[in-house]
């Protein structure tokens, strides 16, 4: 069994950042990627960024080049750097984990809350 506990998310001020972190514990023998989703307001999960294990990185067009990526493998963390954050970027954010048997794994989420 593996558990991810997200923490890093609040309320902040257009323009601003947030760091969020994922930490993975339990039966973690190995991991196909890691990534981020957030749900809206409206109830849609989308995919915001993720990072494969062997570190290629993918992002949603509306977070490209403002949103960063990243983990250490070692402490099997995951992290998102938000820089520029907009009001449309407020919603739950959601730690996800895929095994290579494809079995995911999602963390309990987080808040994020741009205010304009």
């Amino acid at each position: 069994q593996v558990q991810l506990m997200e923490s890093g998310g609040g309320l902040v001020q257009a323009g601003g950042s947030l760091r969020l972190s994922c930490a993975a514990s339990g039966s973690v023998s190995s991991i196909n990627s890691m990534g981020w989703y957030r749900q809206t307001p409206e109830n849609q999960r989308e995919l915001v960024a993720s990072i494969s294990n062997s570190g290629s990185t993918n992002y949603a067009d509306s977070v490209k080049g403002r949103f960063t990526v990243s983990s250490n493998n070692a402490k099997r963390t995951l992290y998102l750097q938000m820089n520029s954050l907009k009001p449309e970027d407020t919603a739950v954010y959601f730690c996800h984990l895929m095994t290579p048997s494809h079995f995911n794994y999602w963390g309990q989420g987080t808040q994020v809350t741009v205010s304009s």
